[in-house]
């Protein structure tokens, strides 16, 4: 079967990520499926269009409002993925929560990653329960063994960094919802009292203008690095040499940057957030703050508190093991895909 997956395919971006690990899920079932970046779609028309000329038997989208949208009206069956942005923030807009109702109501299926986002999606949209299954995201890492961290501090112009410094790894796509600014103060203070602290923030410059105000701030700012985007096995092999892997943001679905970080055993700060709190419990299997002085309080416990760090490295090893399973997340869109796409509800 043919198969057209539309998402936001902007590199090194959790969706892009998600979006390839289920391609692969679905080919590994012998079916043929396309990626199409959802940035670069006008209209459903425009994708009807591309479904007959192409000759596509079924549609997935990941995101109801971004991508899923532009399958409305097409005459395939697809089913959906619920984002973090569509839950949390595109719901309180009038408009986008009529038009996910449409998307929901039209598709076959959806797949949230947590409860939480099951329940949040059911009160919204009631009718839509019954087709709405939980699916945590499956992790897989593969660091690049010959990751070259000298050369990686040279390229980022953290040289000067002495041997025993702590990195601090802040991985998110720079834009207002990940909040990349949230710690910036606190850690500037921090350093300039513990020069081997450092943060470095890595990730795609996904809003132009957002990533020059970022820019602008951290001009001045001693102990903060901001650092392009690197390929997916080499920043898995940064995290590897990282003290910790931190998340601000506002909202997340389910960040695939915290998974990571927990299945290569690095302790994990992650900003009190329901989609963070659904991943982290605090001081089992990370440290969930609420505050960046709480933050830095949370962190030098990290530090001077070796135990803690072993014992929710451990603990959240465990739990990716157990919960976030690559080989069940590729059997259930397997099953899915089958099972609702070609049989039908």
């Amino acid at each position: 079967m043919r198969i057209l997956l539309i998402a936001c395919l902007r590199a090194s971006t959790g969706n892009c990520t998600t979006a390839d690990r289920i391609r692969s899920h679905v080919e590994a079932a012998g079916h043929e499926c396309e990626l199409r970046d959802a940035d670069g779609v006008q209209s459903p028309l425009e994708v009807a269009k591309l479904i007959a000329q192409r000759r596509f038997e079924a549609g997935l989208a990941i995101h109801l409002y971004k991508a899923g949208r532009f399958l409305l009206g097409s005459r395939i069956p697809f089913g959906v993925i619920f984002g973090g942005t569509d839950i949390n923030e595109d719901v309180k807009n009038e408009e986008k929560h009529r038009v996910m109702g449409n998307v929901l109501d039209s598709a076959r299926f959806a797949v949230a990653f947590t409860c939480r986002m099951k329940e949040v999606a059911a009160k919204h949209w009631p009718r839509a329960i019954s087709k709405i299954h939980i699916q945590p995201q499956g992790i897989l890492t593969r660091p690049n063994v010959s990751f070259d961290f000298e050369a990686f501090l040279h390229d980022a112009g953290m040289m000067h960094i002495p041997g025993d410094t702590h990195i601090f790894l802040l991985i998110c796509g720079l834009r207002r919802v990940k909040d990349p600014l949230y710690l910036v103060e606190a850690f500037a203070e921090w350093h300039e009292r513990e020069p081997r602290i450092c943060l470095a923030v890595i990730g795609p410059m996904v809003d132009p203008l957002f990533t020059k105000e970022v820019k602008a701030k951290l001009q001045n700012v001693d102990g903060v690095h901001l650092v392009e985007e690197i390929p997916q096995t080499d920043l898995q092999a940064l995290i590897k040499r990282s003290f910790a892997v931190v998340n601000s943001s506002l909202s997340e679905g389910m960040s695939a940057a915290i998974l990571e970080a927990m299945d290569l055993e690095v302790p994990v700060l992650a900003r009190d957030i329901p989609g963070n709190a659904a991943i982290v419990q605090h001081e089992d299997t990370g440290l969930l703050f609420s505050s960046p002085k709480e933050f830095v309080k949370l962190a030098k416990r990290l530090m001077s508190e070796p135990d803690l760090k072993r014992r929710i490295t451990h603990n959240a090893k465990n739990y990716i093991r157990t919960n976030h399973s690559w080989e069940l997340e590729r059997e259930t869109y397997q099953n899915l895909v089958g099972l609702c796409l070609t049989v039908g509800l």
